[in-house]
């Protein structure tokens, strides 16, 4: 089997863990959670996830990618693992032990007084993420990818469940005259169950993925945990730039529009809303890298590596574009999976779709830099990126709401994959066929504008979802045609 068949393999497996998840936030979840909560509730719900993601940085350090560098490179697979996760283990325990007694502080901080009930919760799912990290590390490194998925998928799963259970079964069984449940239920904190759920879930994962910490007998090693911190402290500052690029925009809207607080949270919820639309690009990407990181580090003393990571480059902007397209010609079918209240922000979408096509082929672009552990090279990239995120959002979101964030994430996203490109043609070299590849990604682009302009017809909704088809058919049409022979050669050993 190819190299190239072989990770596409794993990326379909660890997609379907997470499309299956996506999906089943988008059928059930996300149309439910945009019914059930007005906007502003909703924005709260996605503001406190941007901070979470901020607080999973600093509690992991980025020890993973560390694992996978350091991991395969040494036969020890016992050293490296318990050189990575005790450090994690005791950090997330003594940062809990710091956060939970200042919470209700922490609360009136953001401006969520009387709720620092929130922020235990997040605390607590943020520690199980943690703890859960090298695990999840250890399952991709050793080509589990099945288990993986399934781990995944319990923690979604349970998730949904929990949420259904307090906001539906809850309240039904109360007015039927269970009152016992109003012990464990207030109807006028909803909001709260559905950090609670989440928490279950991410508590599920870590009882799933506890047996991994004792297949290994204890045999840590401080001179290999300084080469891993030496490794990833840039990789913190990459992750901390990477959170700023995706989520500050949210906590920006909520302060920078120039409306009052609720209508302000009122507009990030909208854009959360439509912002998960987008997130079904960004499901083939977070797929991608589950599967390529790894992928890169084992193969990288490979005599044709570099062949390989321009061939996986290019194979990833032909998917990369029809999911773009696929996305954009179906939208008016898509839309249906948030609340009507929330689609008045659609005409972002195509914009976030972009941000995150680049944002994917800068994930190709920057391995270099983990390969040849030059990792300080990503921290410069990211703080790059996130200077330009934070003053574009100052100087758009007053102008132009949430469309200016979206042109924001854009231009980081496309100036950060332009940036790894060519630094890495000067330390790493690899020669991908950067012009084919950008050539694919203006033709997508040019027809969704053809898609977008006779849809200006007015015709019946029909004609449109068939042009549309025949657009999106004629792009796959494209690939076969000018890339038959790749498509052969990734198919068969000889790539």
């Amino acid at each position: 089997m190819s190299l190239i068949k072989k990770l596409a393999g794993e990326t379909v497996i660890y997609g379907a863990s997470s499309i299956l998840s996506r999906l089943l936030n988008y059928v059930i979840l996300t149309p439910y959670l945009t019914k059930v909560f007005v906007e502003q509730e909703y924005g709260v719900v996605s503001l406190l996830y941007t901070y979470a993601a901020l607080l999973m940085v600093f509690l992991t350090y980025r020890m993973e990618t560390a694992f996978f560098r350091f991991a395969s490179k040494d036969t020890n697979l016992n050293r490296a693992f318990s050189t990575a996760a005790l450090p994690i283990l005791i950090t997330t325990l003594l940062a809990l032990a710091i956060l939970l007694p200042f919470s209700g502080t922490i609360a009136d901080w953001l401006s969520y007084e009387g709720h620092r009930d929130y922020i235990i919760w997040f605390v607590l799912i943020v520690g199980f993420d943690a703890l859960a990290a090298i695990p999840f590390a250890k399952l991709r490194l050793e080509n589990r990818p099945i288990k993986f998925a399934v781990v995944k998928t319990v923690n979604i799963l349970v998730n949904i469940f929990f949420i259904f259970f307090f906001l539906e079964i809850c309240p039904l069984l109360i007015r039927k005259g269970y009152d016992w449940l109003e012990l464990i239920f207030d109807k006028n904190n909803r909001i709260a169950y559905v950090f609670i759920a989440n928490l279950l879930g991410s508590a599920s994962v870590f009882l799933l993925l506890l047996p991994e910490y004792f297949k290994h007998k204890l045999q840590f090693d401080g001179a290999l945990l300084r080469q891993m911190l030496a490794y990833a402290a840039p990789l913190v500052v990459v992750g901390i730039a990477a959170i700023v690029n995706q989520l500050i925009n949210l906590p920006m809207l909520e302060h920078l529009l120039p409306y009052g607080l609720e209508e302000n949270r009122a507009q990030v919820g909208i854009y959360s809303a439509c912002y998960k639309i987008a997130i079904l690009m960004s499901l083939f990407i977070q797929a991608f890298n589950y599967a390529a990181e790894p992928f890169f580090f084992r193969n990288s003393n490979r005599g044709d590596a570099k062949a390989i990571y321009a061939q996986v480059g290019l194979a990833f902007t032909l998917v990369g574009g029809t999911v773009f397209l696929g996305i954009t010609s179906y939208i008016d079918f898509i839309k249906y999976f948030i609340g009507e209240n929330f689609r008045s922000g659609l005409h972002i979408v195509p914009i976030l779709l972009l941000a995150f096509l680049s944002l994917g082929l800068y994930y190709n672009f920057s391995i270099w830099y983990k390969l040849t552990d030059k990792t300080k090279f990503g921290a410069y990239i990211s703080v790059a990126g996130a200077v330009i995120t934070i003053t574009l959002n100052f100087i758009l979101i007053p102008i132009y709401g949430y469309v200016g964030s979206a042109w924001a994430a854009l231009v980081c996203y496309t100036f950060m994959a332009a940036t790894a490109y060519f630094t890495g043609k000067r330390y790493y070299p690899i020669d991908y066929p950067i012009i084919k590849m950008l050539l694919y990604i203006v033709a997508a682009i040019g027809l969704y504008f053809i898609g977008s302009i006779f849809k200006q017809l007015n015709l019946e909704w029909w004609l449109n979802i068939f042009f549309n088809t025949i657009l999106l058919l004629g792009y796959i049409f494209l690939i076969f045609f000018f890339e038959r022979n790749n498509l052969r050669k990734w198919k068969s050993n000889e790539a």
